[in-house]
């Protein structure tokens, strides 16, 4: 073979190999760069972020918002060589059990002040008398957008509105100032507002009869909730809420997640008035003639 076709043959190969590299330069800058662009999510009526659309949390935190090891039962009892699961809930078996969680609590801890985290205490042990939910007393915020059931919001130009499965429970977030809400209510007053691509809601008017968590995680009626919503994908939304109530906790603290839209085709949310569903467990003892317990 000649020197001149060698000589070919090497700027020929050295020429491919700069063709390869140069490419691989522009992928790898193409990635940099579409991962330091944010996400635009498109634009709902009136321009601002599309966040309509049904979605649903996938965690444990309606369990606890902290992170928390497997347990045999949200209701214990002593037992021979370790906490077991209490007489009512025995027969659930491992459906009854709580799974494992890392928590989604930025920090990790809630700041309870040292008598409130008695009483926290004191409600986790008597979850099954004093939890909401088990009564399907509305869920309250943040714990709605968190329960394992979906949650649809309706946004227009003018006005933005959420639907909960659970218990019915709705909110209507308001887009201009309606002042002091006029009452404290289970899921309280809600006020939105727009920061860039962030819908952000000033929840007040909460009375104190909710909690965060199946785990006695309570506030008083001096809550004050902030929540942000920011859609970050074309299925995802990232959600935070500050949590401030200087009557329970040290200072305010914050739980983030991500809320994913649900795929199905035919998806809805469907009736889930769980209130027939307690009847008996609340008012069954003053029937005529009580069912067997």
């Amino acid at each position: 073979m000649s020197g001149r076709v060698l000589a070919l043959m090497r700027v020929t190969i050295q020429n491919s190999m700069k063709a390869v590299v140069t490419t691989a330069v522009f992928a790898a800058g193409a990635m940099v760069l579409a991962a330091q662009t944010p996400y635009r999510a498109p634009r709902a009526d009136g321009g601002k972020p599309d966040l309509n659309g049904i979605w649903q949390t996938l965690n444990e935190a309606n369990y606890d918002l902290e992170g928390h090891n497997a347990r045999p039962a949200m209701a214990l009892r002593p037992g021979p060589y370790g906490a077991v699961p209490a007489a009512p809930v025995l027969a659930l078996g491992a459906v009854g059990a709580v799974p494992p969680s890392l928590g989604v609590v930025e920090g990790g801890e809630i700041p309870y002040k040292p008598e409130a985290l008695i009483k926290k205490k004191e409600n986790q042990e008597n979850w099954l008398t004093r939890d909401p939910e088990i009564k399907c007393y509305l869920p309250g915020v943040p714990r709605a957008t968190y329960l394992p059931q979906p949650f649809r919001i309706f946004q227009n130009a003018s006005q933005i509105f959420i639907t909960y499965q659970f218990a019915g429970a709705v909110r209507n977030i308001f887009l201009k100032d309606p002042g002091p809400a006029p009452v404290d209510a289970w899921m309280g007053q809600s006020f939105g507002h727009w920061e860039g691509e962030t819908l952000v809601v000033d929840v007040t008017g909460l009375n104190d009869q909710t909690w965060f968590d199946r785990a006695g995680n309570f506030h008083s009626d001096a809550l004050h909730v902030v929540e942000r919503y920011t859609r970050i994908s074309p299925d995802v939304i990232s959600y935070e809420a500050t949590i401030e109530d200087p009557n329970v906790f040290t200072r305010p603290w914050k739980i983030s997640m991500p809320l994913y839209r649900r795929q199905e085709k035919s998806a809805q949310i469907l009736d889930f008035k769980c209130v027939e569903f307690v009847e008996e467990l609340i008012y069954g003892q003053w029937r005529k003639k009580p069912l067997d317990k």
